[in-house]
């Protein structure tokens, strides 16, 4: 199923949680909306469900207007972060429950049951209620009580939060598996940039309830909109030297670190900017155009993280550990083009 939503806001009393949300679902795709805590992800997808009137704007799935449809009539599946699980009942009831309140006749819900919980590896479990199983096993179970019904839309809701680090990771491959299988059109909140680098057919991120990008997931890395998306994506987080341009040449702000680099060609003399640079992106080079001081260097297997100083820039870079780099070392640098960006120091606009 297609969704498209138009303009959706949602406004509690003089606080806009979500503003002019536009973009387009396509069907079968899984799409994450990614960003920090309170940018207006969940509150998204409670009006996606019907849980939250909106406040403007329409929601559309394929060419029905469901805006003020209720929840029950719009064919999703919920999952939310804490399972919400029925302790008294076994998996099978909890897997069956939507059924039942649909009063789908119960062989048929003890088949499709059984058939959901092959899908998400729970059909040995059946008999368990959820205090006996662990949090993966609980949340595989949500996924198939979400499922059973055959939703037109799948929404989860942060719905790994609450796994410890290698069950994230195991779950969210699952998630993945469990979509490609079905087909269903998912939408996955999350605030974990690699869960939604990981999965995703597309990201949507928001900051404060605006969209910054909407895009492939290695678009949003390799091409930032601007300097949010450039900050909120990458591990270790990437560089960013504030400086100004002067006669050609990049100028730290206490104007003792300089450097000429083709991307500054064309950019207005004066102006204040960012250099931003992913770690991966800098290339020991004896005639690169930045000359800094090494401050710190970690061992991390095969590579080194260099910590560097230019002027009074601190920045971090990847470099091979046979170069036997140490503190106190004067090393010339160079930028390849992929993951080098320059940004408008006060209006974050990207520049080049």
């Amino acid at each position: 199923m297609r969704v498209i939503l138009d303009h959706v806001t949602k406004r509690f009393s003089d606080v806009t949680a979500v503003s002019e949300f536009s973009a387009t679902l396509e069907d079968g795709e899984l799409i994450s909306l990614l960003g920090p805590s309170g940018c207006g992800k969940s509150t998204l997808l409670n009006m996606l469900s019907g849980i939250l009137p909106v406040s403007g704007g329409k929601i559309y799935f394929d060419d029905q207007d469901v805006t003020a449809l209720p929840p029950e009539k719009r064919g999703i599946g919920l999952v939310f972060q804490n399972y919400a699980l029925y302790p008294h009942m076994t998996v099978m009831s909890n897997i069956c429950f939507p059924l039942e309140t649909q009063r789908v006749p119960k062989a048929e819900r003890i088949e499709r049951a059984n058939e959901i919980a092959k899908l998400v590896h729970v059909d040995m479990l059946m008999n368990r209620k959820p205090a006996e199983l662990s949090g993966g096993q609980q949340q595989r179970v949500a996924i198939a009580r979400a499922l059973v019904k055959n939703p037109r839309l799948l929404l989860l809701d942060e719905p790994l939060s609450n796994l410890d680090a290698r069950l994230r990771l195991e779950m969210r491959e699952e998630i993945r598996r469990i979509q490609q299988r079905t087909g269903v059109t998912t939408i996955f909140v999350t605030h974990d940039q690699e869960e939604a680098l990981s999965i995703s057919d597309r990201i949507v991120l928001m900051r404060a309830g605006v969209v910054q990008q909407n895009d492939l997931p290695q678009r949003l890395y390799n091409e930032p909109a601007n300097q949010f998306v450039a900050d909120f994506l990458g591990n270790p987080p990437i560089n960013n030297l504030p400086g100004k341009i002067a006669d050609g040449e990049f100028v730290t702000a206490d104007g003792k670190g300089r450097c000429v680099l083709p991307m500054l060609a064309g950019v207005e003399n004066g102006r204040a900017v960012n250099l931003s640079v992913r770690s991966e992106s800098f290339v020991l080079d004896p005639n690169g155009p930045i000359s800094c001081e090494v401050t710190r260097v970690y061992q991390m297997g095969k590579e080194e993280m260099a910590y560097l100083r230019l002027g009074d820039c601190d920045f971090r870079a990847y470099i091979d550990s046979d170069k036997g780099l140490k503190k106190g070392d004067t090393v010339r640098l160079s930028l390849k083009k992929r993951g080098t960006f320059l940004f408008d120091l006060e209006t974050g606009e990207r520049i080049r």
